[in-house]
Formats: structure tokens, sequence, C-alpha cells
């Protein structure tokens, strides 16, 4: 089975990375961009809606885009200022940021989604593009096709979590697939366990939602009450900057081969294979490859994700 092609809409940005010593490298980033990126390292066509400034910023960013075959959208590169972030590395290799960032969606309609959609991240809670993205998201839906989303959330560039959970779970009841980590629902829902968050959100309308718990592993939720735990694997951290985007990388590559993602017929698929009983082996499949992915990720500088050959021997 041919995997479709995705369209992954949202940020690509600069990371300037401060170390704790104080040295610092700038590396192309964003969480959409970084995802589009880890799916083309694995072998999937991608294009990317997004939004980059004519600069020397926007140039490496084009550059390191291109060269791993993701496909830009036409109006993805603007006369303006590249966005940065600024990632400060703790001993761990833990990240805090800081954002200078601008976000509009180059013109994109349901008909420009060849088969599956994913985003999340800034994109979907800065405005001007932010609502432009929902409805995108909407009518990708009512057209039949899948979609991803990933709340990747930057408490610096938000409102207080009670006014932000509703933004959030809108998208959430369009996705078919949700990954988000314990930071994202533990400051969403402050005091409640997060494994319980993602076990409601699953109640909601994704077929399947997958919570990233670090050095923990992950687990994956879908409705009724279906649970398989991923365990994570060893590696010498370097630092964790884009390992939930590779994490989501990984598993929608998994998905996309297994044909549970894409149109109307993959969407019936999903449903059926994420309905209750225990985990189907597809979806425990694309989980272990999720894990991989990001594991290799955290083992080097930067969000670099891995090629496929890098993880075939565990594919």
């Amino acid at each position: 089975m041919t995997a479709p092609a995705t369209l992954v809409a949202g940020e690509a940005l600069t990371d300037v990375v401060v170390g704790p010593d104080g040295t610092r490298y700038a590396h192309p980033g964003g969480s959409p961009a970084n995802t589009a990126l880890g799916l083309a390292r694995l072998g999937h066509p991608v294009t990317l809606a997004t939004r980059i400034g004519r600069d020397a910023h926007g140039d490496a960013l084009v550059e390191r885009l291109t060269e791993g075959r993701v496909a830009l959208l036409p109006g993805s590169v603007v006369d303006a200022p590249t966005s940065t972030a600024r990632a400060e590395l703790d001993g761990s290799g833990s990240a805090a940021y800081r954002f200078d960032i601008t976000w509009d969606l180059p013109p994109v309609g349901p008909l420009g989604v060849p088969g599956h959609l994913h985003t999340g991240s800034v994109a979907t809670a800065l405005e001007p593009g932010a609502g432009r993205l929902f409805a995108l998201v909407a009518a990708v839906r009512r057209r039949g096709h899948t979609v991803s989303y990933d709340p990747n959330l930057r408490p610096a560039l938000l409102g207080p979590p009670e006014t932000e959970r509703p933004r959030v779970e809108r998208l959430v009841a369009l996705a078919d697939v949700v990954k988000a980590s314990e930071e994202d629902l533990g400051w969403l829902h402050p005091g409640r366990d997060p494994g319980d968050v993602a076990a409601d959100w699953a109640r909601r309308g994704p077929r399947l939602v997958v919570l990233t718990r670090g050095a923990g592993g992950a687990e994956a939720h879908w409705a009724p009450g279906g649970r398989h735990r991923v365990p994570a694997h060893r590696v010498e951290v370097v630092d964790t900057i884009g390992a939930g985007d590779a994490f989501m990388a990984g598993l929608l590559a998994g998905l996309l081969s297994a044909g549970l993602l894409g149109g109307a017929a993959a969407r019936g698929r999903l449903r059926a294979a994420a309905d209750g009983g225990p985990v189907p082996p597809a979806v425990a499949d694309a989980l272990e490859l999720a894990a991989r992915v990001a594991a290799l990720t955290c083992g080097r500088a930067g969000a670099d994700p891995p090629f496929l050959a890098e993880v075939t021997p565990v594919v």
C-alpha cells in the first residue's frame, strides 16, 4: 500500500540554543517544521504550509527543508523577518523557550490537502493564522480526510489555562490522532492526572490519543477504555529539543504506512482498528517506531530527526 502524501501546516523558525555554559548556536526548528522534516526523512511525501522570511535564518530553513525533501507550499516564503525561539538548556538537556514570532497561514484550501493533515503548536494559537488554520482543519474533516494534532503548548505565548482549554479541546474534537506531553496536559488541566485527561480526550472524538512522558515512555488511549504503554529507549541525552516532534513524525510514519491515515477509506480503517479491545498490531508498531525515532533525536544536538536507514532495524 502506497502511503498518501501529508500536508503539515504550522510554524518554521530558528532555534537560538543557549547551553548551560552560555555557548550558543542557531538551528532550524519550529514544531510543525520539525515534524515535517522527520516524516520526510522516514520516507514519506510531505508538503509544509508555513511562514519563512527572506533573510539568513530563512535561507537556512529553506535549505534544510528542501534538502530533506520537504516541499514548501507556494506563499510560504515572505518578505519579513524569520521567527525565532531562544531555547535555554539546563544541565539535563531540557529546554526553556522564549519566542519572537509572527504567524500566518499561506493560502491553502481543503482541496490542497492531498491525504492527511497535521498541525499544532504555536500555529494553532497565534493569530491571524490560527483562525485560518482552524477553518482548514474543519474543512478537511468535512471532506473525510484524517487530521492529527499536537498541542505542544508554549505558556509564554498563551493566556491562562482556563482561556486556552476551549481552543485546544475544539481541535482535539476535530482530530483523529492527538499527541500531547504530560507537560502539556499538566499545564492545561492543573491538578488532574495527565493520563486521565488523555483517556477523556479519547472519548471526545479522536480515535487515538498518545501521551508522552519523557523518560517514562508513552501511553496510547482509545475508546472505550483501551490503553497501551510503550517504554522509552535508553539513550545518552544530548538535549531534548525536537524530541516530541520526532515522536510525532514516527507515529505518523507508522500509521501512514499501515494505511490508517489519509482519505475517507483510511479514516474508516483507523476507526475500525482503534475501537476498544487490545492494541492493534499496526498501532503498537507505530508507537514503537515513534519511541525509537524520539530516542535517536535526543542523542544528538538540536531538532535533528533520524533517517529511515537509522531506524529500519527496529521497524
